[in-house]
């Protein structure tokens, strides 16, 4: 029997501790296609490397929070909340890299953790979010199932994964307090 998935917030000591989970899950991500801004080949090394510089030193100066999604104890998804450093945007953040293990899809991860990084968002006082996502993919149809406000879509915005051509970005936006 499988055990209830649960929702938790890391600091940067815990993501640290899990720094080879997190960096899989990314990885296996990528190499599925996932377009979070990685190109072929990318490593574990080269994950390990992105985590460590982009998420813990920013977990550490306050700039970041990480919320991690467990299924029988393992983590097999992730968000970050990203808080607006301009003087005046401090109401807002954005939701970056939502990931989720790809043989741990369609258990509902991804739609909890967007709901529980808009509530972590909220009780912070960031009531505006931001977000973008490969036009048309899974997450588009999640954000807009979520409520989100399509801003608009740049044609050809990034490289696929794998190079074979330039796909769209969507950006969103929210209110949530």
């Amino acid at each position: 029997m499988r055990t209830p998935m649960v929702i938790e917030e890391l600091d940067s000591d815990g993501a640290e501790r899990q720094l080879a989970t997190l960096a899989a899950i990314m990885r296996a991500c990528v190499e599925g296609g996932a377009s979070v801004n990685f190109i072929l080949p990318f490593s574990q090394a080269d994950s390990e490397a992105w985590w460590r510089f982009n998420v813990l030193g920013p977990m550490k100066d306050g700039e970041k929070r990480l919320l991690v999604a467990r299924v029988d104890g393992a983590i097999r998804g992730s968000v970050q909340l990203v808080y607006a450093g301009q003087p005046n945007q401090a109401h807002r953040a954005d939701v970056a890299k939502l990931l989720v293990d790809p043989s741990a899809r369609r258990l509902g991860i991804a739609r909890a953790l967007m709901t529980r990084v808009e509530a972590v968002a909220r009780d912070a006082g960031r009531r505006l979010l931001t977000l973008d996502t490969v036009e048309q993919s899974a997450a588009y149809h999640l954000y807009r199932a979520l409520g989100w406000q399509l801003l608009g879509v740049v044609p050809r915005f990034a490289l696929s994964p794998d190079h074979a051509k330039l796909e769209g970005s969507a950006f969103f936006w929210k209110e949530v307090g």
